[in-house]
Order: structure tokens, then C-alpha cells, then sequence
């Protein structure tokens, strides 16, 4: 299997990630009862951290299925490349890499590795536009 798609595979291990922590500590926030319900109403009061949780996770769902028809594409088009190798591992990397900078609040840094990732993106499309 190459390497852009054991990226991809982690990139879905990592959605999975978002989804548990982020479920976890709503869970923590509001109760098990309220999980096991059916959700009606307000749920009450998030932490900050539940917040940051859910939004790293929206963000990285906006992202991922780009990286994901990206990557399908490289491959089945026999595109691969050193662009499309390093391009994988670095939108990777960075999207780990952002979920603590999210939940722990960090501004600045946490913009930058977004940016990271977004060039690993580009760098996975460019074997498919040149």
C-alpha cells in the first residue's frame, strides 16, 4: 500500500478521534443521560474545551473529504509522486498536530499549522494538475 494511502487510512483514525473526544467530553459536560436521550431542547453549557473539541472536529470534516478525493485521485490515476508522498504526510501530521492547539486554547500557532495542512493538500493535487 503506498504511503498516500496509509495517510489516508490514519486521516480516518483520526476523524474517529475527533468524533470520540469530542463526544467523551460533551458526555462529561452534560451526562450520560442526556447522551442516551433523544437531545431535546438546550442541552445546557458547554466547557470551553467541548467547544473547542467540536469545532476542531467540524474543521477537520471540512477538510478531510478533500484530502480523501485527493489522495483516490493520485492513485488511480497512477500519479504518485514525491509531492503526492510528502503532501499525505504533512496534512497528516499537521491535522494531529492541531487537535491539542484547539482544545488547549492556542491562537496563532494553531492558524499556521492549519495552513500546514492545507499546503500538504495542495501538494497531494499538484502531480494531478501538471
Amino acid at each position: 500500500m503506498s504511503v498516500e494511502l496509509s495517510c489516508l487510512a490514519w486521516s480516518v483514525i483520526l476523524g474517529l478521534v475527533h468524533i470520540l473526544a469530542a463526544g467523551h467530553s460533551r458526555t462529561l459536560d452534560l451526562g450520560p443521560k442526556w447522551n442516551m436521550g433523544p437531545r431535546d431542547g438546550n442541552p445546557g453549557q458547554l466547557s470551553p474545551i467541548t467547544g473547542r473539541l467540536l469545532r476542531a472536529q467540524s474543521n477537520f470534516f471540512e477538510t478531510f473529504p478533500l484530502f480523501a478525493v485527493s489522495i483516490l485521485m493520485v492513485v488511480m490515476t497512477d500519479s504518485l509522486s514525491a509531492y503526492s508522498y510528502w503532501g499525505a504526510i504533512l496534512y497528516l501530521a499537521a491535522r494531529v498536530i492541531y487537535v491539542p492547539l484547539y482544545a488547549f486554547g492556542i491562537p496563532l500557532i494553531r492558524s499556521i499549522v492549519w495552513l500546514v495542512s492545507i499546503a500538504g493538500l495542495l501538494m497531494v493535487l499538484l502531480p494531478l494538475m501538471f
